[in-house]
């Protein structure tokens, strides 16, 4: 049945006509669609996951699932609605993945749990995933079919699609820069053969301003020793990963300088400041111990332990500070957008609920009625387990009424966001961090803390972080989950797929990934154990130390204020100048320098294709085909460094095992040659793909 709607384009109409009729039935939602499904599921979920701990960013898994789900359905004969399901189930994985990775790992750095529970972070995921996809089921027809939203990633990825019904799918550019990453992280990664190292070094500048007669012993208060601190500047190279360089290339030169420019000015101009004008600021701040290790330590290195010290302690409580505010900018200037969203979040669902009319294939959805009931169990499921977290019936019963009120306008409103810019830019941490502050305040206002810390003097705070925490895990997994399936709602409406197959393929999604995103993450923590585990320098995770420094602040008290007001006076300022993502800025302040230059010279290596695109006159079709080469190629190197640095993590829990190192003092400068290598990958083969010939389609779409 045709429908006429305005799907093109706010205010424009058309005869709606999907790629497959309403009336014929291809083979949809099979085994072997959800099998490969589940599989993509995992493996994106979990390089997403890592990807997210090491840089604060993840990349759409859309483009990539429906690449690989076709070139692997190919060799069954796979129809292309058994596709759509497969590459449904399987990008919810990277969706899970944010919302995972933002939140469940300030559990372990606000110190309310010693390392990543399996059962418990299972189950708020899997709860978070599932109500995040009852609730765009409720509203899929209006935002789907008569929204009138242009849903631009789900039309690039439904031609992708389409295209691939020429004979084409593009796998061999996933797959091959996938072993290529796997191999050089075989290498560099610290528990691989060789490990490159990343150079660093402090260069002093003597200063009288600077010169710090005695430093504090952390057991009697005395001075300990006469030091000269000068400020100074760190040189530090990128980081040799393939995987931050893929997704450099893939936000795009200006992002990249924008994170790398947070990252000069927390390295290169604060930290050396504090060392010049106020090297003891850490004792001032409560760290006494940081300075007195720092300056007693005896390999020669007492200024870059001071300088690292300085900016785990005085730059990123600064850099929450400049979050916060850069957070709020950015749900300000979709204040339009959001005000729509959850306007249209209350009428819609009156509406959907009241439609009685049949239904076509392309129409229907899961019963309201079974839809309804999971929602309720849901909601007295997660009561139980708030009170299991805060021990105090009202923090669990109020938890439990945010969680469904948030997460239900939260979704939708994520949902509209991706329907107008794409899920890549679905601003789910800002979403969650507005519900955990809601949560906070509220449990705050009810006098749970007080109540908790006289019923358990020694745990009743902690207990109170956790039912705030658990809040902001599921909300910030359902936003993530309701963008993704949206998008790929829309993808499937456009290519003729069954709603109520789709969802069912990613619900099975959001439950196999959900038993297995845990995993990675527990891995991780041990891997990286000697360098701070999940917050510390080799994995920052920023987003969770946001959530956990907040919820610490609220609740506990326990927060540097001065350092983050300054922050936040600091973003302000960067608002009022107009300059360009406040929030990335001081995302780069918060990651260590070595991430922000790899993802920079990623950007470089995308500014360079670019320059050479523009140059040659490279238009239309062939820039399109070119461009996602280089995404499905960008994909790839992320892919292959997470799994291999998760397979490699997992080592650890090998009694014994270790691999050998192939040099004993492993320097930076061998990872120059991947660098190397990854660049020329990076630019000639997507202008390859265009230099062919246009006829010869298999061959330009790297079947």
């Amino acid at each position: 049945m045709a429908v006429t709607s305005d799907q093109e384009g706010l205010g424009k109409t058309y005869e709606y006509k999907p790629y497959v009729p309403e009336e014929t039935d291809l083979k949809e939602l099979t085994f072997k669609a959800l099998f490969i499904g589940v599989i993509m599921a995992i493996i994106l979920g979990s390089a997403n996951a890592y990807l997210g701990l090491k840089a604060g960013i993840t990349v759409a898994a859309t483009f990539p699932a429906a690449v690989v789900g076709m070139a692997a359905l190919r060799l069954f004969g796979g129809t292309i609605l058994e596709e759509n399901v497969s590459r449904t189930t399987g990008a919810v994985g990277e969706a899970l993945a944010a919302g995972a990775i933002f939140t469940i790992p300030a559990f372990v750095i606000a110190g309310v749990w010693e390392q990543i529970r399996y059962v418990e972070a299972t189950i708020l995921m899997l709860v978070g995933g599932v109500l995040g996809a009852m609730f765009v089921i409720l509203l899929r027809r209006i935002l789907v079919e008569e929204s009138g939203l242009p849903f631009p990633e789900s039309v690039a990825a439904a031609e992708i699609h389409k295209a691939g019904q020429g004979g084409g799918t593009g796998a061999g550019y996933v797959f091959g820069a996938m072993g290529l990453s796997a191999l050089i992280e075989l290498f560099k990664n610290s528990k691989g053969l060789l490990a490159f190292a990343n150079y660093q070094a402090f260069a002093t500048l003597a200063s009288e301003k600077g010169r710090l007669a005695l430093y504090p012993d952390p057991q009697t208060g005395r001075g300990a020793a006469e030091v000269t601190i000068g400020g100074g500047w760190l040189f530090e190279s990128p980081a040799a990963s393939p995987a931050l360089w893929g997704v450099g290339y893939i936000i795009g030169p200006r992002l990249a300088s924008i994170a790398f420019s947070g990252g000069l000015l927390g390295w290169a101009l604060f930290v050396p400041l504090v060392m010049m004008f106020a090297p003891d600021l850490l004792s001032a701040i409560g760290k006494p111990e940081v300075l007195a290790g720092a300056m007693s330590s005896t390999d020669g290195n007492q200024i870059l332990y001071l300088a690292t010290g300085i900016w785990t302690f005085v730059v990123r409580p600064f850099a929450v500070g400049a979050m916060l505010v850069g957070a709020a900018y950015t749900l300000w200037n979709m204040r339009k957008q959001l005000i729509t969203g959850i306007g249209r979040a209350v009428t819609d669902l009156f509406k959907s609920g009241g439609q009685k009319e049949k239904l076509t294939r392309t129409q229907t959805d899961l019963p309201f009625g079974v839809i309804f009931g999971v929602i309720g169990i849901l909601v007295i499921l997660m009561a139980v387990i708030y009170y299991f977290f805060s021990q105090d019936i009202i923090a669990a019963i109020t938890a439990a009424i945010v969680m469904t009120v948030a997460g239900f306008f939260f979704a939708a409103v994520a949902g509209y966001l991706v329907g107008l810019i794409g899920s890549s830019n679905n601003p789910i941490s800002g979403l969650t961090l507005s519900t955990l502050i809601l949560a906070a305040v509220l449990l705050v206002a009810l006098g749970v803390p007080e109540r908790l810390a006289q019923a358990y003097p020694e745990m009743g705070t902690f207990f109170a972080i956790a039912a705030v925490l658990g809040v902001a895990s599921v909300i910030c997994c359902a936003c993530g989950v309701a963008g993704d399936m949206l998008q790929d709602l829309k993808v499937g409406h456009i290519l003729g797929g069954t709603p109520w197959r789709m969802e069912i393929g990613k619900l099975t999604g959001v439950f196999f990934a959900a038993l297995v995103m845990a995993v990675p993450l527990i891995l991780l923590h041990e891997a990286y154990a000697d360098t701070g585990g999940i917050g510390g320098t080799d994995l920052p995770a920023p987003q969770a130390g946001l959530m956990a420094m907040l919820s610490k602040g609220i609740i506990g008290g326990d927060m540097n204020w001065p350092l983050v007001i300054l922050g936040m006076v600091f973003s302000i300022g960067l608002v009022l100048i107009k300059s360009p993502s406040p929030m990335l800025i001081a995302i780069g302040m918060y990651l260590p320098l070595h991430t922000t230059f790899a993802i920079f010279v990623g950007g470089l290596i995308r500014f360079v294709l670019d320059r050479t695109v523009n140059r040659r006159k490279v238009e239309g079709d062939h820039k399109t085909r070119l461009e996602n080469v280089g995404i499905l190629l960008a994909s790839g190197l992320i892919a292959g460094e997470a799994l291999m640095a998760i397979a490699l993590a997992g080592f650890n829990f090998v009694e014994g095992f270790s691999l050998p190192k192939l040099v004993a003092d492993p320097q930076a400068w061998p990872g120059i040659i991947p660098l190397a290598l990854i660049a020329i990958i990076l630019i000639w083969l997507p202008l390859r793909s265009v230099n062919r010939d246009s006829g010869s389609t298999k061959e330009e779409t790297g079947a």
